[in-house]
């Protein structure tokens, strides 16, 4: 956990917005969001600064993807403030983040949802296209990351033909081709192999390191964590050691309803 200097605190008693701490490429505070009522994250804050690897850990609903997914701005917090690069993520409006994610981030899941319709490499220059790179420097952007993943055989077959972990090596080519400042990577080894997972790592913390790429990496995985310079964990949305409220009263009188 990181936690904003006085400085990037918010002046509650005037109303100033907060200001991000300088070291921190991604920075958040506070972050509250529920999914239809139930908590996602209660309170969060977090920083992390250039070419940094960050591990955001904890059990399966814990809040990690629901706090990769506010920090990439696909979805708003309630309460709470999220900059990046000194830019108020919190505040943009859709259309500004939906031009930030294209730009500036790229996200792997754990599934690899490539296009069966289009072949392995223009699925790996898809956010090269998209974002109007000639066709020629795109096909030899995507081939080159397929061929540091040890993939580049398939660049001309369709996605049908490849198995599960070599699919999910397509969706890194793909995330790290645009060459983004922060790479969200949501438990892209949940289903890969020790000897997979391995390789995936390898090459996603080698392109971090030589590219200078921010990674933030959700796991409940210790093997996958490892490879992080630093460590954030959760646990029912919180911060992991965080204690919870304490019951109120009206909690209190239905456990005794119930009992």
């Amino acid at each position: 956990m990181v936690a904003p200097p006085d400085s990037a605190r918010l002046d509650s008693a005037q109303g100033v917005p907060s200001v991000p701490p300088q070291d921190d490429l991604l920075w958040a505070r506070s972050l509250h969001y529920s999914h239809s009522g139930s908590p996602g994250l209660i309170g969060v804050s977090v920083g992390v600064r250039q070419g940094e690897i960050l591990a955001v850990t904890g059990p399966r609903g814990a809040g990690k993807t629901t706090l990769l997914s506010a920090l990439a701005g696909l979805l708003v917090p309630e309460q709470g403030e999220i900059w990046f690069n000194s830019l108020p993520v919190h505040t943009l409006r859709p259309l500004a983040r939906e031009r930030l994610r294209r730009d500036r981030f790229a996200w792997i899941g754990p599934e690899p949802q490539l296009l069966p319709e289009l072949k392995v490499w223009e699925n790996a220059a898809l956010p090269l296209l998209i974002s109007g790179v000639p066709h020629r420097t795109a096909k030899h952007t995507a081939c080159e990351w397929l061929d540091r993943l040890d993939i580049g055989g398939f660049a001309r077959k369709r996605p049908g033909a490849l198995n599960r972990a070599e699919s999910q090596r397509v969706a890194l080519a793909r995330a790290l081709a645009g060459a983004p400042s922060v790479l969200f990577a949501d438990e892209p080894t949940a289903c890969l192999h020790r000897a997979e997972r391995a390789l995936l790592l390898r090459t996603l913390t080698t392109a971090a390191r030589s590219h200078g790429i921010t990674v933030l990496l959700a796991t409940h995985d210790e093997e996958t964590a490892a490879v992080a310079d630093r460590r954030v964990a959760l646990l029912d949305g919180r911060p992991a050691g965080a204690a919870a409220p304490p019951p109120t009263t009206e909690d209190q009188a239905a456990c005794s309803l119930s009992a």
